[in-house]
């Protein structure tokens, strides 16, 4: 019922990163630099994936539309935007089942309100959290190429600061 204690790679403002693997860690100078190295793994014939376990509304994935087409834009790969844990039933099992030409972008949040599950030590809040960090372990110990960027309580703040950043690694 309680979520684990975490060390993140880095904290950049209100950018938590995690990385999967490694070979990340001399990039953590800045968030920027951090993504630009992840992002810097696209290669011809890869996709990139931002797999969003942050609310569902149109204020959120217009900014994560932005950082979707900002990459497109600049590495020239096919792209895609999902909101978990829904995408788990769908492109979910592509990303962990399929070739490994995925780049994958997990960003989580606190929930503003989170509702306790009745007779259960637990809230939908943390199930939510226990489907993304169980995602990116899968991923992740299937050799994917990913990093999960935690925004905070502040999910508008946190997108913008992450839209700023990717933007910045990407130039």
């Amino acid at each position: 019922g309680a979520l684990p204690d975490e060390a993140p790679l880095l904290g950049d403002g209100p950018l938590r990163l995690f990385a999967a693997s490694d070979d990340l860690t001399v990039h953590t100078s800045s968030a920027a630099s951090c993504l630009a190295a992840h992002l810097n793994r696209l290669q011809a014939g890869d996709y990139f994936s931002i797999n969003a376990y942050v609310e569902r509304n149109a204020a959120n994935e217009r900014e994560l539309q932005a950082i979707r087409h900002a990459v497109r834009d600049a590495k020239r790969v096919a792209t895609m935007l999902g909101f978990g844990p829904r995408l788990l039933h769908s492109t979910g099992q592509l990303h962990k089942g399929g070739p490994n030409a995925g780049v994958f972008l997990h960003v989580t949040s606190d929930d503003a309100r989170d509702v306790s599950i009745p007779g259960r030590a637990s809230s939908f809040g943390a199930v939510k959290h226990f489907q993304a960090q169980g995602d990116f372990e899968v991923l992740a110990g299937s050799g994917r190429r990913i990093v999960r960027v935690h925004l905070g309580a502040d999910v508008a703040a946190g997108l913008r600061a992450l839209r700023e950043t990717v933007t910045r690694g990407l130039a």
